[in-house]
């Protein structure tokens, strides 16, 4: 997604080819950003689009490659925060891989 506001489709994962970022960036390890170990830590995470028009968020400490994050991250599960990091339409949503 070239502007991080604009709001994920699954059009627009049908158009991706698999692998595609879709969107990546970092995010406070606290109840207020992510909460992963609560450490005040900073967090990198990565969106990536499936083999098929599935997608993903996975997650670990900043400082990390994103090639580290796509391999050995934590998947994101929460609905609140998939939506947080990668607005997305309801369609879209229904296509996270858990």
């Amino acid at each position: 997604m070239e502007n991080e506001k604009e709001i994920l489709t699954v059009s627009a994962l049908c158009d991706m080819a698999p692998g595609t970022v879709i969107a990546e960036g970092e995010i406070i390890d606290s109840p207020e950003g992510l909460n992963f170990d609560n450490t005040g830590g900073m967090l990198k995470w990565v969106a990536v689009r499936g083999e098929i028009p599935d997608w993903a968020i996975y997650v670990h400490f900043a400082g990390k490659s994103r090639y580290y994050i796509l391999r050995h991250g934590e998947k994101v599960h929460w609905e609140r925060d998939i939506r947080k990091l990668v607005p997305c339409d309801d369609l879209a949503m229904t296509s996270y891989r858990h």
